[in-house]
């Protein structure tokens, strides 16, 4: 149900028009809920002939999942489960492939010849191999395109470039790319949201990655070296998650600042080395993780009036008294373990 329930959120995303902010996570939330209590078909009209064609070819070439046993020749792919979804057309607009256990195959360059297709889900489907089709290159309507769970290997998919000029999503998560990430992303003016986390992915982060409103950098769990572009400190950032890799540098001059828009910073297990103390943090940030890095200095008095749902700065070189009062009493001795020398509340005291 939670898969579906999903599946059917992310293809309400594909009505708005381009221009449309991308779904705050708390409105997404909503729309799953509300999603989740929907039966109905996608479309009463019977979908194109076309499109119905391409999907018994992607059916094929998954090797005739049994989670696919609605696919028929004489039925209405608007009404196929799992979730293919259709305009008033019939066109297949919208198509979620989610828990597939039995799939054992390379990923089908059918999915490639459902040209109006504007969002693509892909969840757990761990036996899904090989590197992403150049067939791809015709999907150019796709607004999201959402990976998660897979084999899939390669690099990250150039093909993208050169037909989903629009593309607002680009989540291939948990799975086996490798390389670099391509400096050449940038040229996508309407991605918002990035997340390659949970791959092999080495390299530098290029810059200028993201575009418009409510951007979200998630390249968690890779082996990415060098520092931080100060760029990803400008606009709209809700969410930056880089832990898990092999940075260095110092991001505190771009990254962080009372006016900053960011909600979600996690720079957790790099080599990061900077100084803390005089740091400061916008009210409204509500996720904060510094943890095994090399950050010096003391903890910054500024986070007295953050109410940070999650904070830890253990495992780096900080030293002195932790600030007390207001929002300090939230944190635990957890927060601040292995440490230089750290004491007063919550450790122990200061001598």
């Amino acid at each position: 149900m939670a898969a579906r329930a999903r599946a059917k959120a992310i293809t309400a995303m594909s009505t708005m028009s381009s221009s449309t902010p991308l779904i705050s996570s708390m409105s997404l939330a909503l729309l799953l809920l509300f999603s989740a209590c929907y039966t109905g078909p996608s479309s009463a009209a019977d979908c194109d002939p076309a499109d119905r064609a391409a999907l018994l070819r992607v059916k094929a070439q998954l090797g005739d999942p049994a989670g696919l046993s609605s696919w028929l020749p004489s039925t209405n792919c608007c009404a196929w489960d799992p979730a293919v979804f259709c305009d008033a057309a019939g066109r297949v607009t919208g198509l979620a492939l989610y828990s597939l256990p039995d799939v054992s195959a390379r990923v089908p360059p059918a999915l490639g010849d459902l040209a109006a297709l504007e969002i693509l889900q892909v969840d757990s489907v761990p036996g899904l191999a090989g590197p992403v089709p150049a067939s791809f290159a015709n999907l150019t309507r796709l607004l999201d395109l959402d990976i998660n769970g897979t084999s899939i290997s390669g690099p990250v998919p150039g093909c993208l470039l050169a037909g989903a000029v629009n593309l607002r999503t680009l989540v291939i998560a948990n799975s086996k790319l490798a390389g670099p990430i391509p400096s050449s992303l940038a040229a996508l003016q309407g991605l918002r949201y990035l997340d390659l986390s949970g791959n092999m992915l080495s390299g530098a982060i290029p810059p200028g990655l993201l575009h418009g409103g409510s951007r979200f950098l998630i390249l968690s769990n890779n082996r990415l070296t060098g520092e931080i572009p100060s760029d990803y400190g400008d606009g709209d950032v809700d969410t930056i998650d880089l832990s898990r890799n092999q940075l260095t540098g110092d991001p505190s001059p771009f990254l962080f600042g009372i006016t900053k828009p960011a909600v979600k910073i996690d720079l957790s297990w790099n080599q990061l080395e900077f100084d803390l103390t005089e740091v400061s943090f916008p009210h409204h940030l509500r996720f904060l993780d510094l943890s095994h890095n090399r950050v010096t200095g003391r903890v910054a008095k500024s986070l007295m009036d953050v109410k940070l749902e999650h904070f830890n700065v253990s495992y780096n070189q900080l030293c002195g008294e932790v600030p007390a009062g207001r929002f300090m009493s939230m944190h635990g001795a957890d927060c601040y373990a292995h440490n230089q020398c750290l004491c007063g509340t919550p450790l122990p005291p200061c001598n």
